[in-house]
Protein backbone atom coordinates (compact mmCIF):
# COMPACT_ATOMS: atom_id res chain seq x y z
CA UNK A 1 0.00 0.00 0.00
CA UNK A 2 1.20 3.33 -1.07
CA UNK A 3 0.92 6.58 1.27
CA UNK A 4 0.65 10.27 -0.49
CA UNK A 5 3.68 12.51 0.18
CA UNK A 6 2.81 15.27 3.39
CA UNK A 7 1.37 18.30 2.26
CA UNK A 8 3.90 21.05 2.45
CA UNK A 9 2.93 23.74 5.35
CA UNK A 10 2.93 26.04 2.27
CA UNK A 11 0.45 24.31 1.00
CA UNK A 12 -2.27 23.34 3.22
CA UNK A 13 -5.08 24.78 3.03
CA UNK A 14 -4.27 25.72 -0.36
CA UNK A 15 -1.91 28.52 0.90
CA UNK A 16 0.27 28.90 -2.07
CA UNK A 17 -2.18 29.03 -4.45
CA UNK A 18 -4.38 31.86 -2.86
CA UNK A 19 -1.25 33.46 -1.92
CA UNK A 20 -0.46 33.54 -5.76
CA UNK A 21 -3.86 34.02 -6.94
CA UNK A 22 -4.03 37.46 -4.73
CA UNK A 23 -0.29 38.63 -6.24
CA UNK A 24 -1.62 37.67 -9.82
CA UNK A 25 -4.53 39.33 -9.41
CA UNK A 26 -2.80 42.41 -7.65
CA UNK A 27 -0.26 42.46 -10.45
CA UNK A 28 -2.66 42.46 -13.24
CA UNK A 29 -4.15 45.99 -11.88
CA UNK A 30 -0.63 47.32 -11.39
CA UNK A 31 0.35 46.39 -15.10
CA UNK A 32 -3.06 48.29 -16.05
CA UNK A 33 -1.77 51.46 -14.25
CA UNK A 34 1.43 51.26 -15.47
CA UNK A 35 0.52 50.94 -19.24
CA UNK A 36 -1.92 54.09 -19.05
CA UNK A 37 1.10 55.79 -18.17
CA UNK A 38 3.27 54.98 -20.40
CA UNK A 39 4.20 51.90 -23.18
CA UNK A 40 7.69 52.36 -21.75
CA UNK A 41 6.62 50.65 -18.64
CA UNK A 42 4.92 47.29 -20.29
CA UNK A 43 8.51 45.97 -19.60
CA UNK A 44 8.81 46.80 -15.94
CA UNK A 45 5.28 45.55 -15.61
CA UNK A 46 6.95 42.10 -17.15
CA UNK A 47 10.18 41.97 -15.27
CA UNK A 48 8.47 42.28 -11.52
CA UNK A 49 5.33 40.06 -12.69
CA UNK A 50 8.64 37.45 -14.11
CA UNK A 51 10.07 37.88 -10.78
CA UNK A 52 7.40 37.44 -8.20
CA UNK A 53 5.48 34.92 -9.58
CA UNK A 54 7.94 33.20 -11.60
CA UNK A 55 9.71 31.52 -8.45
CA UNK A 56 9.86 31.42 -4.42
CA UNK A 57 9.22 29.72 -1.85
CA UNK A 58 6.56 31.82 -0.12
CA UNK A 59 7.30 30.66 3.29
CA UNK A 60 7.25 34.25 4.47
CA UNK A 61 3.40 34.31 3.91
CA UNK A 62 3.29 31.05 4.98
CA UNK A 63 5.00 31.74 8.38
CA UNK A 64 2.60 34.88 8.73
CA UNK A 65 -0.38 32.83 8.13
CA UNK A 66 0.19 30.10 10.17
CA UNK A 67 1.18 32.55 13.11
CA UNK A 68 -2.39 34.03 12.56
CA UNK A 69 -4.00 30.77 12.22
CA UNK A 70 -2.20 29.73 15.27
CA UNK A 71 -2.98 32.81 17.72
CA UNK A 72 -6.57 32.10 16.71
CA UNK A 73 -7.26 34.16 13.87
CA UNK A 74 -10.28 33.28 11.34
CA UNK A 75 -9.26 32.41 7.75
CA UNK A 76 -10.16 34.61 5.05
CA UNK A 77 -9.24 35.30 1.61
CA UNK A 78 -8.40 39.37 2.98
CA UNK A 79 -5.90 37.92 5.36
CA UNK A 80 -4.11 36.03 2.44
CA UNK A 81 -4.16 38.89 0.53
CA UNK A 82 -2.81 41.45 3.15
CA UNK A 83 0.05 38.76 4.31
CA UNK A 84 0.94 38.26 0.26
CA UNK A 85 2.15 41.84 0.70
CA UNK A 86 5.65 39.87 2.07
CA UNK A 87 6.25 38.52 -1.10
CA UNK A 88 6.59 42.23 -2.47
CA UNK A 89 9.14 43.27 0.48
CA UNK A 90 11.02 39.71 -0.46
CA UNK A 91 11.34 40.67 -3.69
CA UNK A 92 12.44 44.20 -3.42
CA UNK A 93 15.06 43.14 -0.98
CA UNK A 94 16.60 40.09 -3.48
CA UNK A 95 16.74 42.86 -6.47
CA UNK A 96 18.52 45.22 -4.89
CA UNK A 97 20.91 42.49 -2.98
CA UNK A 98 21.64 41.05 -6.63
CA UNK A 99 22.54 44.40 -7.74
CA UNK A 100 24.83 44.95 -4.39
CA UNK A 101 26.41 41.95 -5.23
CA UNK A 102 26.82 41.77 -9.22
CA UNK A 103 25.30 38.89 -9.28
CA UNK A 104 23.86 37.64 -12.50
CA UNK A 105 21.34 35.38 -12.17
CA UNK A 106 18.36 34.73 -9.98
CA UNK A 107 16.34 31.49 -9.71
CA UNK A 108 18.19 30.45 -13.05
CA UNK A 109 16.99 33.59 -15.33
CA UNK A 110 19.22 36.78 -15.40
CA UNK A 111 19.01 39.25 -12.15
CA UNK A 112 17.17 42.25 -12.95
CA UNK A 113 19.75 44.77 -13.79
CA UNK A 114 21.24 42.20 -16.41
CA UNK A 115 17.54 41.91 -17.60
CA UNK A 116 17.80 45.40 -18.13
CA UNK A 117 21.38 45.75 -19.42
CA UNK A 118 20.63 43.35 -21.84
CA UNK A 119 17.83 45.37 -23.08
CA UNK A 120 19.47 48.38 -23.10
CA UNK A 121 22.15 46.84 -25.72
CA UNK A 122 19.50 44.46 -27.68
CA UNK A 123 17.97 48.24 -28.59
CA UNK A 124 21.03 50.05 -29.26
CA UNK A 125 20.22 52.87 -26.94
CA UNK A 126 22.46 55.79 -25.93
CA UNK A 127 24.63 55.56 -22.81
CA UNK A 128 25.78 52.72 -20.34
CA UNK A 129 23.93 49.32 -20.52
CA UNK A 130 25.25 48.68 -17.32
CA UNK A 131 24.18 51.59 -15.74
CA UNK A 132 20.71 51.92 -16.97
CA UNK A 133 20.85 48.18 -15.76
CA UNK A 134 21.55 49.63 -12.59
CA UNK A 135 19.19 52.20 -12.05
CA UNK A 136 16.33 50.37 -13.18
CA UNK A 137 16.92 47.63 -10.35
CA UNK A 138 17.20 50.31 -7.88
CA UNK A 139 13.93 51.75 -9.29
CA UNK A 140 12.13 48.26 -9.20
CA UNK A 141 13.45 47.10 -5.86
CA UNK A 142 11.60 50.03 -4.90
CA UNK A 143 8.65 49.95 -6.55
CA UNK A 144 7.98 46.54 -5.05
CA UNK A 145 8.52 47.97 -1.60
CA UNK A 146 5.89 50.83 -2.60
CA UNK A 147 3.53 48.27 -3.72
CA UNK A 148 4.35 46.06 -0.57
CA UNK A 149 2.73 49.12 1.66
CA UNK A 150 0.05 49.32 -1.33
CA UNK A 151 -1.24 45.37 -1.03
CA UNK A 152 -1.10 45.47 2.41
CA UNK A 153 -4.11 48.21 2.89
CA UNK A 154 -5.88 47.40 -0.27
CA UNK A 155 -6.42 43.92 0.82
CA UNK A 156 -9.78 44.54 2.27
CA UNK A 157 -8.82 44.17 5.96
CA UNK A 158 -10.84 46.35 8.57
CA UNK A 159 -8.57 49.22 9.31
CA UNK A 160 -8.21 48.66 12.67
CA UNK A 161 -6.85 45.64 12.33
CA UNK A 162 -4.26 47.18 9.68
CA UNK A 163 -2.91 49.82 12.10
CA UNK A 164 -2.29 46.89 14.98
CA UNK A 165 0.00 45.14 12.15
CA UNK A 166 1.20 48.27 11.32
CA UNK A 167 4.26 48.76 13.60
CA UNK A 168 5.67 45.29 13.05
CA UNK A 169 5.57 45.88 9.20
CA UNK A 170 7.24 49.13 9.57
CA UNK A 171 9.72 47.87 11.76
CA UNK A 172 10.98 44.60 9.48
CA UNK A 173 11.14 46.50 6.25
CA UNK A 174 13.58 48.96 8.53
CA UNK A 175 15.54 46.25 9.98
CA UNK A 176 15.56 44.49 6.60
CA UNK A 177 16.98 47.43 4.75
CA UNK A 178 19.89 48.42 7.62
CA UNK A 179 20.82 44.69 7.59
CA UNK A 180 21.42 45.10 3.79
CA UNK A 181 23.75 48.15 4.69
CA UNK A 182 25.64 46.08 7.40
CA UNK A 183 26.32 43.54 5.15
CA UNK A 184 27.84 45.71 2.78
CA UNK A 185 30.30 47.18 5.65
CA UNK A 186 31.01 44.35 6.96
CA UNK A 187 32.40 43.24 3.12
CA UNK A 188 34.03 46.45 3.23
CA UNK A 189 35.55 46.44 6.53
CA UNK A 190 36.65 42.99 6.47
CA UNK A 191 35.29 42.55 10.05
CA UNK A 192 35.66 38.21 9.61
CA UNK A 193 34.06 37.57 13.26
CA UNK A 194 31.48 35.54 13.75
CA UNK A 195 29.52 38.28 16.32
CA UNK A 196 29.40 40.76 12.81
CA UNK A 197 28.36 37.72 10.84
CA UNK A 198 25.54 36.81 13.19
CA UNK A 199 24.31 40.22 13.57
CA UNK A 200 24.11 40.84 9.60
CA UNK A 201 22.73 37.22 9.19
CA UNK A 202 19.56 38.31 11.77
CA UNK A 203 18.64 41.61 10.87
CA UNK A 204 19.45 41.25 6.86
CA UNK A 205 17.66 37.99 6.88
CA UNK A 206 16.48 36.24 9.71
CA UNK A 207 14.09 38.78 11.39
CA UNK A 208 11.80 39.26 8.44
CA UNK A 209 12.33 35.37 7.24
CA UNK A 210 10.48 34.17 10.15
CA UNK A 211 9.80 36.16 13.49
CA UNK A 212 8.45 39.48 11.74
CA UNK A 213 5.85 37.16 9.58
CA UNK A 214 5.16 35.38 12.87
CA UNK A 215 4.58 38.72 14.40
CA UNK A 216 2.37 40.37 12.10
CA UNK A 217 0.32 37.52 12.04
CA UNK A 218 -0.06 37.67 15.79
CA UNK A 219 -0.73 41.13 15.28
CA UNK A 220 -3.74 40.54 12.58
CA UNK A 221 -4.97 37.97 15.20
CA UNK A 222 -4.79 40.59 18.38
CA UNK A 223 -2.71 37.35 19.94
CA UNK A 224 -2.30 37.31 23.61
CA UNK A 225 1.67 39.38 25.09
CA UNK A 226 2.13 35.20 25.71
CA UNK A 227 2.00 34.05 21.99
CA UNK A 228 3.73 37.46 20.98
CA UNK A 229 6.85 36.46 23.00
CA UNK A 230 6.75 32.57 21.94
CA UNK A 231 6.35 33.53 18.30
CA UNK A 232 9.56 35.50 18.90
CA UNK A 233 11.41 32.91 20.93
CA UNK A 234 10.36 30.45 18.55
CA UNK A 235 11.37 32.92 15.23
CA UNK A 236 14.51 34.42 16.11
CA UNK A 237 16.63 31.07 16.65
CA UNK A 238 14.97 29.68 13.67
CA UNK A 239 15.28 32.89 11.12
CA UNK A 240 19.23 32.55 11.99
CA UNK A 241 18.76 28.89 11.12
CA UNK A 242 17.30 29.52 7.81
CA UNK A 243 20.06 31.97 7.03
CA UNK A 244 22.86 29.46 8.35
CA UNK A 245 21.16 27.18 5.52
CA UNK A 246 21.26 29.38 2.88
CA UNK A 247 25.17 30.26 3.76
CA UNK A 248 26.12 26.90 3.33
CA UNK A 249 23.93 26.24 0.27
CA UNK A 250 26.39 29.97 -1.47
CA UNK A 251 29.16 27.41 -0.90
CA UNK A 252 28.09 24.01 -1.12
CA UNK A 253 24.65 24.04 -3.05
CA UNK A 254 23.91 22.94 -6.46
CA UNK A 255 23.28 25.16 -9.27
CA UNK A 256 20.96 23.05 -10.71
CA UNK A 257 18.43 23.60 -7.55
CA UNK A 258 19.73 27.01 -5.88
CA UNK A 259 19.74 29.22 -9.60
CA UNK A 260 22.90 30.33 -8.63
CA UNK A 261 26.50 29.83 -9.75
CA UNK A 262 28.42 26.98 -7.95
CA UNK A 263 30.09 29.58 -4.63
CA UNK A 264 28.92 32.57 -6.00
CA UNK A 265 29.26 33.91 -2.15
CA UNK A 266 32.66 33.17 -2.41
CA UNK A 267 33.03 35.57 -5.38
CA UNK A 268 31.10 38.08 -3.87
CA UNK A 269 33.46 37.31 -0.52
CA UNK A 270 30.58 37.43 1.78
CA UNK A 271 31.40 36.92 5.65
CA UNK A 272 28.79 34.31 6.91
CA UNK A 273 29.16 32.55 9.71
CA UNK A 274 30.26 29.17 7.52
CA UNK A 275 33.29 31.35 6.03
CA UNK A 276 34.12 33.05 9.88
CA UNK A 277 34.18 29.64 11.47
CA UNK A 278 36.79 28.81 8.75
CA UNK A 279 38.89 31.66 9.19
CA UNK A 280 38.67 31.18 13.32
CA UNK A 281 39.63 27.69 13.34
CA UNK A 282 41.96 27.64 10.00
CA UNK A 283 45.63 27.56 10.66
CA UNK A 284 47.31 30.97 9.36
CA UNK A 285 48.23 29.14 5.90
CA UNK A 286 45.00 28.16 5.27
CA UNK A 287 43.38 31.10 6.19
CA UNK A 288 45.57 33.46 4.26
CA UNK A 289 44.30 30.90 1.17
CA UNK A 290 40.65 31.17 2.60
CA UNK A 291 41.19 35.64 2.40
CA UNK A 292 43.15 35.54 -0.92
CA UNK A 293 40.06 34.27 -2.69
CA UNK A 294 37.24 35.25 -0.76
CA UNK A 295 35.83 38.35 -2.92
CA UNK A 296 37.89 37.29 -6.03
CA UNK A 297 35.22 37.39 -9.47
CA UNK A 298 37.37 35.92 -11.25
CA UNK A 299 37.50 32.60 -8.43
CA UNK A 300 37.28 29.76 -11.35
CA UNK A 301 35.54 26.06 -10.28
CA UNK A 302 39.11 24.78 -9.32
CA UNK A 303 39.35 27.55 -6.93
CA UNK A 304 35.83 27.31 -5.96
CA UNK A 305 36.50 23.91 -4.84
CA UNK A 306 39.76 24.95 -2.93
CA UNK A 307 38.33 27.21 -0.85
CA UNK A 308 35.18 24.47 0.18
CA UNK A 309 38.18 21.83 0.98
CA UNK A 310 39.70 24.31 3.22
CA UNK A 311 36.28 24.90 4.87
CA UNK A 312 35.69 21.33 5.21
CA UNK A 313 39.27 20.72 6.58
CA UNK A 314 38.77 23.73 9.05
CA UNK A 315 35.98 22.02 10.76
CA UNK A 316 33.63 24.93 9.94
CA UNK A 317 30.70 23.03 7.70
CA UNK A 318 30.31 20.35 10.46
CA UNK A 319 29.94 23.61 13.00
CA UNK A 320 27.49 25.27 11.39
CA UNK A 321 25.34 21.95 10.80
CA UNK A 322 25.28 21.57 14.50
CA UNK A 323 24.38 25.03 15.17
CA UNK A 324 21.49 24.83 12.50
CA UNK A 325 20.19 21.88 14.37
CA UNK A 326 20.77 23.56 17.89
CA UNK A 327 18.74 26.29 16.96
CA UNK A 328 16.30 24.55 15.03
CA UNK A 329 15.53 22.26 18.38
CA UNK A 330 15.65 25.41 20.60
CA UNK A 331 12.93 27.30 17.95
CA UNK A 332 10.39 23.74 18.63
CA UNK A 333 11.03 24.12 22.11
CA UNK A 334 9.84 27.99 22.44
CA UNK A 335 7.05 26.60 20.25
CA UNK A 336 6.16 24.16 22.43
CA UNK A 337 5.25 26.45 25.50
CA UNK A 338 2.29 27.93 24.68
CA UNK A 339 -1.38 26.87 23.62
CA UNK A 340 -2.03 27.43 19.70
CA UNK A 341 -4.94 25.88 17.22
CA UNK A 342 -3.36 22.10 16.56
CA UNK A 343 -3.12 22.70 12.83
CA UNK A 344 -0.89 25.81 12.98
CA UNK A 345 1.24 24.29 15.62
CA UNK A 346 1.90 21.28 13.07
CA UNK A 347 2.25 23.87 10.14
CA UNK A 348 4.82 25.60 12.12
CA UNK A 349 6.73 22.47 13.09
CA UNK A 350 6.67 21.73 9.38
CA UNK A 351 8.05 24.96 8.83
CA UNK A 352 10.89 24.66 10.67
CA UNK A 353 11.78 21.53 9.24
CA UNK A 354 11.07 22.63 5.33
CA UNK A 355 13.31 26.05 5.92
CA UNK A 356 16.28 24.35 7.51
CA UNK A 357 16.73 21.53 5.55
CA UNK A 358 16.04 22.63 2.42
CA UNK A 359 18.57 22.60 -0.77
CA UNK A 360 18.01 25.15 -2.65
Amino acid sequence: MTHAAPVSPVDRAGLRQRIDKSLTEFLAGQRGWLTAVDDGLVPVAEAIEAFVLGGGKRLRPAFAYWGYRGAGGVDSDQVVSALAALEFVQASALIHDDLMDRSDTRRGEPAVHRRFAARHRAAGWGGDPDGFGDAAAILLGDLCLVWSDELLHSAGLDPRTVARARPVFDEMRTEVTVGQYLDVLTQATGDTSRERAGKVARYKSAKYTVERPLLLGAALADASAEVHAAYSAYGLPLGEAFQLRDDVLGVFGDPERTGKPAGDDLREGKRTYLVAAALEAADEAARQLLLDGLGDPGLDADGVTRLRELITASGALERTERRIAALTESALAALATVDLDTEARQALVDLAIAATRRTD
